[in-house]
């Protein structure tokens, strides 16, 4: 038997610890070391939730969660959460959204995106307001939601359409306020209707049919024998308000009121 020389033999290790520093110099492209594996989950997280991938992106999510405790990426994940259940926008998924990102709020106060999470919180109640007519609950928290995103993140980019979407909530509330009004109205129960139209405009003077509710209200003083209390809301509207269905009625009231001036006492 030919044994190989001592010079091949070196050859041959040189050439094996050779491959073994290349196989172990870093890892396979499109592989992630440990050090980034969360930023890779939130990715998957927010790709997912871009798709409407509901389930997926929360599983991502959950995942950077519970196996990363130290990840300086927990706090977008934790909004990622949120977010997928207020995407997926059910009656349960809706009561965990609002769980998760009022804990975001309790872990993260001081977190650069606290803003979205208050405006995210406001949204899970936006998403369940109901319709005028009906219970007005949901409506009452957006609000004081909404208000406390302006009131806390005056410098929000976000500012813009939490105001929009405040204003939307309040016209909701108010006209539940004004319909009733107008049942009463309608039904010749008037202080019933002077009831809900008065604290309308007290309440919410940015109401955005509140010509409407001058001149209902006016028109409700007017039938109750009131007629020195209804002509300064005919008068509030002509005065306020440019274009308004109500306008030349009201002006003819106007007119009708003040002469016969003498004869109500005014």
């Amino acid at each position: 038997m030919t044994y190989p020389s001592l010079k091949t033999l070196l050859l041959v290790c040189a050439l094996a610890l050779g491959a073994g520093a290349c196989a172990s110099s870093g890892p396979l492209a499109g592989t992630s070391t440990a050090a980034d594996a969360d930023k890779v989950l939130l990715d998957g997280g927010i790709k997912a939730l871009g798709e409407k991938r509901w389930i997926a992106a929360r599983q991502y999510f959950t995942k950077l969660l519970d196996s990363y405790p130290q990840s300086a990426l927990r706090a977008d994940a934790k909004l990622g959460v949120g977010d997928s259940y207020l995407g997926e926008n059910t009656t349960a998924s809706l009561v965990y959204a609002l769980n998760e990102f009022r804990e975001f709020l309790a872990f993260y106060p001081t977190n650069p995106r606290a803003d979205y999470g208050q405006f995210q919180l406001a949204m899970v109640h936006y998403k369940q307001m109901l319709a005028p007519g009906r219970d007005q609950t949901e409506t009452k928290e957006a609000i004081k939601e909404f208000q406390t995103f302006i009131d806390c993140y005056p410098n929000s980019m976000l500012m813009a359409e939490g105001r929009k979407h405040l204003r939307e909530a309040k016209d909701r509330l108010g006209d539940y306020e004004y319909g009733v009004g107008l049942v009463y109205l309608r039904i010749r129960y008037y202080p019933g209707a002077v009831g809900r139209f008065k604290p309308l405009l007290e309440d919410d003077p940015g109401y955005t049919r509140k010509d409407a509710v001058y001149f209902y209200l006016a028109d409700a003083l007017e039938k109750s024998d009131k007629k020195a209390e209804a002509l300064p809301y005919y008068e509030r509207l002509v005065s306020e308000f440019d274009q308004s269905q109500y306008l030349e009625e009201a002006k003819r009231r106007i007119a009708q009121l003040k002469a016969t001036v003498p004869a109500a006492g005014l």
